[in-house]
């Protein structure tokens, strides 16, 4: 098949050319292709599938009825790959649960995917990692809630296989009893704040980690702008380190949670207006490596409460490239090459793929985005619910096949 009459957008940059595909690849790419099998993309962008590296099940309910609504659900925001958190009930933590993902790996009519695997349980105690990253497990997943040494047997067995390790910075001793971020909203309302610090202490301590064991860390939703810089600075000094921020932490603040409206209740816990501000600055400036939706779906009893017992999370992998788009592109805080890059391109190098540009061998999983069509969002746990975004994903190609 060729696809017609596109720009073609990736990180490399946007050109008008042709794009063939056969047998699940991309076999040719440029200008007037010839074929009997065309499809015209009427103008339209042809993109590489977006990879969410930070996603996780309807009230963390692991089974084939939740794998199957997120994969479908992520397929038509545009996200073609989406990586699971292992802390599911039950837990990705051993070859069990780990085999009955993999069954379900692939979907007929959704995205792909993946899994990382939890590096330890409760009680610190470390999950057999090198069986499971053999088993097709893409990277562990810690918290630094635990022990010094904990992370650091975790990083010895990240530097004997290669992988990333997949890192969310928390102080469970600052955040256990707080709901949201500590400032004026939470006084406000009368509810316990999170203080950031608890966030930067840790991110500090296993960037020296990376230093020391000469790994590779990918910080999960980072919310502080400190914890940025820091990251920042350490790459600068040839340390191994990434953050991944959500897009709802670049386009909200606290003031969100005002009314105690509890779809604003997510983890981390949006920051304040001028945090808010500085990580947009940070964005521009380049420092923040990857993007995700934080996709965290609850039902209405978990979220349909008292603001202190409501579950974290909010949705939105189902409008993922709209909502990019708009609030990012069309502001002119990012353009869609950037996109690209931070969607795409650099989430699939943290997972060990290769994805990201469009040329002869890559898989063909594909978006065709029309940016003049729009998106209404219908969604209460939503915190874009109402709003009528820009785009719309017209066609999905998942290795090769239009699903």
């Amino acid at each position: 098949m060729i696809i017609s009459n596109v720009i073609v957008c990736d990180a490399g940059g946007e050109r008008r050319v042709d794009v063939e595909i056969a047998d699940g690849k991309i076999t040719n790419v440029g200008p007037d292709l010839s074929g009997s099998q065309r499809l015209d993309g009427k103008g339209a962008y042809l993109l590489p599938g977006l990879i969410d590296t930070n996603v996780r099940l309807r009230d963390s309910q692991l089974n084939g009825r939740t794998i199957e609504s997120v994969a479908q659900k992520a397929l038509s925001g545009g996200v073609t790959t989406v990586v699971l958190a292992p802390d599911s009930t039950p837990e990705v933590d051993n070859e069990i649960v780990l085999e009955f993902v993999q069954k379900h790996r692939i979907q007929e009519r959704g995205a792909t995917v993946e899994t990382t695997v939890a590096a330890n349980d409760a009680n610190e105690q470390l999950s057999n990692i090198a069986i499971l990253l053999k088993r097709g497990a893409l990277a562990p997943y810690m918290t630094t809630a635990i022990k010094n040494n904990v992370a650091c047997r975790i990083a010895e067995y990240v530097k004997m296989f290669g992988n990333t390790l997949f890192c969310k910075a928390q102080d469970t001793s600052l955040s256990a009893t707080g709901v949201m971020v500590e400032g004026a909203i939470a006084t406000k309302l009368g509810l316990v704040g999170i203080p950031p610090l608890g966030e930067t202490v840790h991110v500090a301590r296993m960037i020296e980690i990376a230093r020391d064991y000469d790994i590779s860390i990918l910080f999960k939703s980072i919310a502080s702008p400190r914890s940025i810089e820091m990251i920042a600075r350490a790459r600068y000094e040839g340390v191994q380190v990434q953050c991944e921020v959500s897009v709802h932490h670049l386009l909200h603040c606290d003031e969100a949670c005002d009314d105690f409206n509890t779809t604003a209740k997510i983890s981390p816990p949006l920051a304040t207006r001028s945090n808010m501000t500085l990580l947009q600055e940070a964005l521009k400036a380049g420092k923040i490596d990857m993007l995700t939706t934080l996709h965290q779906p609850n039902s209405p009893v978990n979220k349909e409460v008292a603001f202190a017992d409501a579950s974290y999370g909010c949705e939105s992998i189902a409008e993922a490239l709209p909502l990019y788009y708009t609030k990012l592109v069309r502001s002119g805080l990012i353009d869609m090459p950037a996109l690209m890059r931070l969607s795409v391109t650099n989430p699939a190098a943290a997972i060990g793929n290769s994805s990201g540009l469009i040329e002869p061998g890559a898989v063909a999983d594909l978006i065709v985005f029309d940016p003049q069509a729009e998106v209404m969002v219908e969604n209460v746990q939503s915190l874009y619910d109402g709003e009528r975004l820009e785009g719309r994903v017209v066609r999905r190609f998942v290795r090769g096949i239009e699903v």
